[in-house]
């Protein structure tokens, strides 16, 4: 059997939602479940479902935020 690996690198993350993580790429990742959110066309706009609501990239945008590096003992 064979298997193929894909690592994407976690950049930004959504503010109210934390688990919610978007690479460098643009590609939104549910961390909770392993997921990935499709981007997705709604009513005349590009965004994304989030829990059930759908957030526009121009409205998305302000929540994001840089992912802070985490210092490990090992």
């Amino acid at each position: 059997m064979d298997t193929i690996t894909v690592t994407y690198t976690l950049i930004w993350e959504v503010d109210f939602k934390p688990y919610y993580k978007l690479t460098k790429c643009g590609k939104l990742f549910n961390c909770k479940s392993g997921n990935e959110i499709k981007q997705v066309y709604n009513g005349g706009s590009i965004g994304y479902w989030i829990d059930r609501k759908f957030y526009t990239i121009q409205k998305l945008k302000p929540f994001l935020k840089k992912i802070q590096l985490q210092n490990l003992p090992f």
